[in-house]
């Protein structure tokens, strides 16, 4: 636990704490003398002993009273259970063929809508785009209205590079980009629990690092990779540069890419199994620092403390000071 102030400069306020003290000592001293003086014209009684416990009390209320000015916040850390998902989606130019309606980039966003709708407020969910190359499109976050506007806004054009779709997830997990290293298994990485990637794809592989080391490095870090096939094993053929070109759903390589970490591969076609990947993530315990104004706290205890040192005072000598 961390302590801060919203307002600290008014903790110059405490200065007036040793004046009090001074002002308190010099009013005993004066107090003394002259019933030392009254003593011995036998006037008054000689000196009682005074005990310290009130005055300290008193003093402390105050010090508390004045520190409270400044707004104290403790910073605490609290348990919550949370996850996070990656939702790497395929934006090749094989996600705009239409052997699913309207096309497979469409079905892909569907699927993807279903998967966020899916999750509780406390996950974190990011968008990963990948073609040719991969991005990162919204960072993981638990708006997930923000995300799924990150969904909407993606187009097909690129050739298909799920290693890198992958790897880029995997960066946005771990908070920062991952060197793949020249052996991919020599590659650094930490461990994730509670984390999932969801891959989006036709599954057919043009480029990029292979899906298979990509796979043993998530399943390295504990990340769960899923998949969702889209399009159909039959293909149709999409226009590209002028040319026509046959694409079809590569399963295979999606199911080896989610049967290496535990994930589970389904076809887009199947949405009662969609629903049991949106379900794979597993939660797990961290504790976050959470920041609580406390002023109202510091006050009820300095408001005790006075009013206990005031009762003790008057019980023990008649008078609060």
């Amino acid at each position: 636990m961390s302590l801060s102030f919203t307002w600290p400069w008014l903790l110059l306020s405490l200065l007036f704490v040793p004046l009090l003290v001074f002002a308190y000592v010099r009013l005993r001293r004066t107090q003394r003398r002259r019933r030392a003086e009254l003593a011995k014209l036998g006037l008054v009684a000689p000196t009682p002993k005074r005990a310290i416990l009130a005055p300290a009390l008193m003093l402390l209320g105050v010090t508390l009273s004045l520190a409270a000015m400044a707004r104290p916040v403790a910073t605490v850390p609290e348990p919550r259970r949370e996850g996070t998902v990656i939702v790497a989606i395929d934006v090749s130019n094989s996600m705009a063929a239409d052997d699913v309606t309207p096309t497979r980039l469409d079905v892909a966003k569907q699927v993807a809508h279903t998967l966020v709708d899916a999750q509780g407020p406390e996950i974190m969910i990011g968008v990963v785009a990948f073609g040719d190359a991969s991005n990162v499109v919204q960072q993981p976050t638990t708006d997930h209205t923000a995300v799924l506007a990150a969904v909407d806004r993606l187009k097909p054009g690129g050739a298909t590079a799920i290693g890198s779709g992958v790897l880029t997830a995997l960066g946005a997990i771990a908070g920062a980009p991952i060197q793949l290293a020249q052996n991919p298994s020599d590659t650094q990485i930490g461990w994730y629990a509670g984390t999932a990637i969801v891959v989006l794809s036709d599954g057919e592989l043009t480029g990029g690092p292979d899906p298979a080391d990509l796979a043993d490095l998530a399943s390295t870090a504990g990340v769960h990779v899923s998949a969702v096939g889209i399009g159909t094993t039959s293909g149709t053929t999409i226009k590209v540069g002028g040319f026509q070109v046959a694409t079809a759903l590569d399963e295979p390589t999606l199911k080896k890419l989610a049967d290496t970490t535990g994930g589970t591969y389904v076809a887009a076609s199947d949405t009662q199994a969609i629903a049991g990947v949106a379900g794979a993530v597993k939660l797990s315990w961290t504790a976050r620092p959470v920041p609580h104004e406390v002023t109202s706290l510091v006050v009820a205890a300095a408001a005790m403390l006075i009013l206990f040192g005031t009762a003790w005072s008057i019980v023990r000598t008649g008078r609060v000071i």
